[in-house]
């Protein structure tokens, strides 16, 4: 079975998708075989590994693996990427349409929560990590990522309304873990992200170190304009240009190097 780590956070904007899918990209790179869960109906994560979906020959989704539960049934919705590399073949998908919205009505019925857990079942056995980006929220999609994940990770901004929302994830964790059949379940890390030099920023940075300790991974990820345009473009880093290329390039690469220390395959 994959190491299952779910990306998450209360709020949304602080990069959750763009953390999911860089690390999962460095992963790559160092030869390690990745599954990326889109579990945010938006598909932004789906979008910028350069998936779309084929109106004329329709793919199934993560919503039909979760809305089947049955064991094992995400293995007839992954899919290759985009990505025109060669480390993308060592990269793979779930993806996820706004119709993933329906799975919420579900919330309410029993054992739901199981199913995300219940599709992957021998489906991610093939991968060393299966990586989830989760919805801004703690709700039913999220919980579904909960209950199959051995960890995760909280993405924030150095604002307080990120900080205030990858609190309320730890305490989620402490709280309701157990509730979802997963009491081992731990956060794991925390990814400071889009970092500028505000004093604001500074502050905020050094608050999520008083408050998560030894969880906060180094390097913090800064904010870079060329970051936003290869997501806009569904870009992997190795194309991008620029003055700052190699710095991201090299922040998410040393972050996977922190990722498979803390969580190895």
């Amino acid at each position: 079975m994959a190491r299952r780590v779910a990306f998450v956070n209360n709020k949304g904007g602080v990069g959750k998708t763009t953390t999911t899918v860089r690390l999962g990209e460095a992963l790559a790179k160092a030869r390690f075989r990745v599954l990326v869960v889109d579990l945010d109906p938006q598909g932004n994560a789906s979008r910028r590994l350069g998936w779309a979906y084929d109106q004329e020959a329709p793919q199934l989704t993560i919503s039909e693996a979760i809305q089947a539960d049955r064991p094992g049934v995400a293995a007839q919705v992954i899919q290759p990427i985009g990505w025109e590399v060669e480390y993308a073949a060592r990269i793979a998908l779930c993806p996820a349409r706004l119709e993933l919205e329906n799975r919420m009505a579900e919330a309410g019925v029993a054992g739901a929560w199981r199913r995300l857990a219940k599709a992957l079942d021998g489906a991610d056995d093939g991968f060393d990590y299966t990586l989830i980006d989760c919805p801004p929220s703690l709700f039913h999609l999220t919980q579904l990522a909960m209950a199959a994940a051995h960890h995760v990770v909280a993405v924030t901004e150095p604002e307080y309304d990120s900080v205030e929302a990858a609190v309320r994830v730890r305490d989620f964790i402490t709280q309701r873990a157990a509730d979802l059949a997963n009491p081992d379940l731990a956060l794991t890390g925390v990814i400071i992200n889009a970092m500028q030099n505000l004093a604001s920023h500074s502050d905020q940075r050094d608050s999520v170190r008083e408050l998560f300790g030894g969880l906060v991974w180094d390097p913090v990820v800064r904010h870079r304009s060329l970051l936003v345009d290869a997501d806009g473009d569904e870009l992997p880093l190795t194309e991008v240009r620029g003055e700052k290329a190699n710095e991201v390039r090299a922040t998410y690469e040393l972050l996977a190097q922190r990722f498979v220390k803390v969580i190895p395959a």
